[in-house]
């Protein structure tokens, strides 16, 4: 019988930084610093623990689940977080980025991607909005919550693409634009409308 020794967890996270994070460009020394401080697998399930730092998505349950390492430290590179920003995380149910934009020093409010959509909370005004997951459409009730310059970073949905978009709120509206091709798992809280056709 072959007993396999458990890797040590801040062993697998620097893995994680050397051969997923910075081998994709991701070398920003705030997020690397970011990624580095926050331990991933206090924020899976605990049959995920062991395989924390894999580079795919890891399901939540419902549904949902926490994106791969490489999604969420581009939204974080994209974003870059600042200390005296505030920052509204919509969660797709880990905290983990919510915990890595404080890390990166801003001020963070969290709300659940099921309330983000039906308009519940956030009725401040935010610097920031982040994106745990892709979403096909913005509530109005989010972009509400943004001031006017806010950045939005998040994954869209079209069809089965995935990409990680960006935009800035001006004269109250936004428009993402998709900047890369990744695989976010889909927030189907966000689902655009269907239309029909003949």
């Amino acid at each position: 019988m072959t007993v396999t020794a458990a890797i040590d967890p801040a062993t697998a996270r620097r893995a994680m930084i050397d051969s997923q994070l910075r081998t994709s460009g991701i070398n920003q020394p705030a997020v690397l610093a970011a990624m580095a401080a926050v331990a991933r697998e206090d924020f899976v399930p605990a049959e995920a623990r062991g395989h924390a730092y894999i580079d795919r998505a890891i399901p939540l349950g419902n549904g949902r689940a926490l994106p791969a390492p490489l999604v969420q430290a581009a939204l974080l590179a994209q974003a870059m977080p600042k200390p005296g920003q505030r920052a509204l995380v919509v969660s797709c149910g880990s905290g983990y980025l919510a915990a890595l934009v404080e890390a990166m020093g801003a001020s963070v409010e969290v709300i659940d991607a099921a309330d983000a959509a039906v308009g519940k909370g956030a009725a401040q005004r935010f610097d920031l909005l982040l994106i745990d997951g892709a979403v096909e459409q913005l509530p109005e009730s989010l972009l509400r919550s943004l001031g006017d310059g806010g950045r939005v970073v998040a994954g869209l949905a079209k069809g089965a693409v995935t990409s990680l978009a960006a935009g800035i709120k001006t004269n109250g509206t936004v428009a993402l634009s998709a900047l890369a091709e990744m695989g976010i798992p889909v927030l189907h809280e966000f689902a655009a409308p269907k239309s029909w056709s003949f």
